[in-house]
């Protein structure tokens, strides 16, 4: 949902459009300064309150729809993401932090991370009704903000982060922003039913929107990891909730521009200050892989007096954040010194069937090797032999005598790889040599190939480009 908001003026809507839509956006004043000429960090909050972002509850019906079980009373933070987006955006990484995480709350306790939000919430509250002289209103904004800001300073102490930005959207926000959108794509290695969050899936790929994506990404129960199968679920929404938005032209669509008008005003609450056209000139360019999720280091669960929480070593923790920040800020520069992309291959001015293209794998990535033999075989060529090879880090292709040009060709269909004469091959004999440059996406997929239904790493990054499958 915040995505679609941050990159409203990159799609050129006119201003008056951008100046509607964040005149209507609930503000909080939780952070203390505004970091729009740099870096930034932002703290993405995702809530279960009863309430929209103006306190009014809920209809029966619509909590009834959105299986959000009965009101506590506690205000959980179920979803809790920091942003880093380098100076100059073009780059992006998003980190989780599970809401059970053990942490120091200032101001409260050692708790689970999203204790911080409700409780001091909840203290404040008493404290200002025992005060006297403020409103209903006024009490549950200001304890609100009290709630906000100790979960910030629990973020910043646990990560060694200074966060920039606010962004928190509600359970109502979560069901209505696939909607707007037409739904988002997602893939499951195996069917599942939890009836506490209304999930009930089958395995494989599969479109979701309204209240199917709010129980996508607040179901626990039955996965393999408890919370953290739930991280990657919310991870996995979010990434592909970006690429639609971002990639899809989602955002000059009149009508789904006019909805996600509707769902930020009605669900999102965003730090007071901020500069979203800013921002949005930043986030632009976060479709396909430009954006990464991944999880804090861990170290298991424990049982105590405040129930399960998730340990965590905060040294640990910190090095992580620094190290994804640093990568981050690298591919940032990368990015802005890279050649723009080669041309898309042209049509074979050769005989394909005349040349025998044989492939041999020098990189890390498994499979590739039978990948390009089929592609070639596709393109006309006479299928060779295939297998690995030492470790590679540049591709090419190898020819002897007078195959250069068949060569050139075959590296032009491949991405645009180096050719050179080599005396591994023989006349008619085209040898591939993939190194770890290769770019796998230049081999087109077929329309019906089977989604990928291995297991991500427990800590290996989501990005906002392709549907993986998860638990």
């Amino acid at each position: 949902m915040t995505a679609s908001v941050l990159v409203l003026a990159s799609t050129g809507t006119a201003w008056g459009l951008y100046r509607d839509v964040t005149a209507g956006i609930v503000t909080t004043d939780v952070v203390r300064g505004d970091a729009s000429d740099g870096a930034q960090n932002i703290l993405l909050v995702g809530v279960d309150s009863r309430t929209d972002t103006r306190g009014n509850p809920l209809p029966d019906e619509v909590l009834r729809q959105l299986h959000a079980g009965p009101d506590t009373g506690v205000l959980n933070s179920d979803t809790i993401i920091v942003l880093h987006m380098p100076d100059g955006g073009g780059a992006a990484a998003a980190f989780s932090i599970p809401r059970d995480t053990y942490v120091d709350i200032p101001g409260y306790r050692t708790d689970k991370i999203n204790a911080a939000y409700p409780a001091v919430t909840a203290l404040t509250a008493q404290q200002l009704v025992k005060e006297g002289g403020r409103s209903r209103q006024e009490i549950d904004a200001l304890s609100r903000q009290a709630g906000r800001q100790a979960l910030v300073k629990a973020v910043e102490q646990l990560t060694g982060l200074s966060i920039d930005h606010y962004a928190e959207i509600n359970l109502l926000g979560f069901a209505n922003l696939t909607q707007a959108i037409g739904g988002v794509e997602v893939c499951l290695r195996a069917p599942t039913s939890d009836p506490l969050s209304g999930a009930n899936f089958a395995a494989g790929r599969q479109t979701i929107s309204g209240v199917d994506a709010l129980a996508f990404v607040r179901q626990r129960h039955g996965l393999p990891q408890g919370d953290l199968s739930r991280v990657r679920r919310q991870q996995v929404f979010l990434a592909a909730v970006a690429n639609k938005i971002l990639s899809a032209g989602t955002l000059t669509d009149p009508a789904r521009l006019s909805a996600l008008i509707g769902v930020a005003q009605e669900s999102l609450v965003i730090d007071s200050g901020w500069d979203l056209l800013a921002f949005a000139q930043q986030a632009a360019n976060l479709a396909g892989g430009r954006l990464e999720f991944t999880t804090i280091p861990t170290e298991g669960t424990e049982t105590i007096e405040v129930g399960s929480v998730v340990k965590v070593d905060r040294s640990k923790v910190r090095e992580f954040v620094d190290r994804l920040v640093e990568d981050q800020e690298r591919k940032a520069e990368e990015a802005v010194k890279a050649t723009p992309p080669p041309p898309p291959p042209g049509p074979l001015t050769i005989i394909p069937s005349r040349y025998v293209v044989d492939v041999r794998n020098g990189s890390p990535m498994p499979g590739l090797a039978t990948s390009v033999v089929n592609r070639m075989r596709d393109l006309g060529f006479i299928r060779g032999t295939t297998g690995n090879t030492e470790p590679t880090e540049k591709s090419v292709v190898l020819y002897t005598g007078a195959d250069r040009k068949a060569a050139e060709e075959v590296a032009e269909q491949l991405g645009y790889i180096a050719v050179e004469a080599s005396d591994r091959t023989v006349a008619g004999h085209l040898l591939v040599v993939i190194g770890a440059d290769f770019d796998r996406s230049v081999i087109p997929q077929p329309a019906d190939a089977a989604p990928d239904t291995t297991t991500p790493a427990p800590n290996a990054p989501i990005t906002a480009d392709g549907v993986p499958c998860i638990d």
